[in-house]
């Protein structure tokens, strides 16, 4: 399996310094994230080939990239067609948000035939496309992403499972259940680690909680047991490592430094 940086940590850098840093980490590879105010912009889709140069002469490769889109226009497939053409295997997409106001169903149909148009694009280009388990969204776990998901090509649309999102975030579930849920489209997942600490009680008696990300050894995602789990099912996939630490970058470097040596120690002790 590949443990690639996800770059978000990075930003407003240029992608020498960033290639170089997340070299310097001990990292394999990257998730190169292509957003507006970062080093690749997604009006600019003509950098992300000199990007994959940029990383690959630091060492790194490049199996992956995240992007923003969730309507497969003009401008996402000549963001995709630029993916393909700079040897990236794997895109995540972007997130289908849920409104309260408007009924499920509906946002489904809708969402479901975006992704119809994604998927002839991932055909036609040649690549996979991914969505991510993340929060507010229409696929926030794995029993919703699937109403997404069913009757998808596993080789053009795949899932990106994220247990710390589901931790913190509205969807939660078993991490067994989800990858049983999701396979056979499971072929990503987000690495970090969150959990929940208590506030202070309200006027009426109710105390709050709070949530926040957590050192991959320290929060509430059982990362022992995914491991080795991911290691005896012979997952190939991409564990894209994400540093969400609301902390000065250097400081935020040094956990994800950290965190990947934990990581590596787990895969290790799990192929024992």
């Amino acid at each position: 399996m590949d443990i690639a940086y996800f770059t978000k940590t990075l930003e407003d850098l240029p992608l020498e310094t960033a290639a170089e840093i997340t070299a310097g980490l001990g990292f394999d590879c990257a998730d190169l994230l292509i957003r507006d105010g970062h080093a690749v912009s997604p009006d600019r889709p003509e950098e992300i080939v000199n990007a994959v140069k940029l990383f690959a002469a630091a060492g790194l490769r490049t199996p992956m990239a995240t992007i923003d889109s969730t309507r497969p226009d003009e401008a996402a497939s000549r963001l995709l067609g630029c993916c393909g053409d700079a040897g990236i295997s794997q895109v995540r997409l972007g997130f289908w948000r849920y409104d309260p106001t408007r009924r499920w169903q509906v946002q489904v149909d809708e969402a479901r035939r975006d992704l119809d148009g994604f998927e002839h694009l991932a055909e036609r280009i040649g690549i996979k496309l991914t969505i991510q388990l993340h929060g507010g969204t229409l696929h926030s776990s794995g029993a919703l992403a699937v109403q997404l998901l069913a009757g998808r090509d596993p080789t053009r649309i795949g899932a990106y499972a994220d247990p710390a999102n589901q931790i913190i975030r509205e969807g939660s579930e078993d991490w067994r259940l989800s990858l049983d849920i999701l396979d056979p489209w499971f072929c990503c997942m987000g690495v970090k680690n969150s959990g929940w600490f208590p506030g202070a009680y309200g006027a009426h008696g109710q105390r709050a909680w709070h949530s926040d990300w957590y050192g991959l050894d320290e929060g509430m995602v059982p990362w022992n047991d995914i491991v080795p789990h991911l290691v005896a099912t012979g997952f190939a996939g991409v564990l894209s490592m994400h540093s969400q630490y609301r902390v000065p970058r250097q400081q935020a470097l040094d956990k994800a430094r950290a965190d990947l040596a934990h990581l590596r120690r787990l895969v290790a002790a799990a192929k024992e």
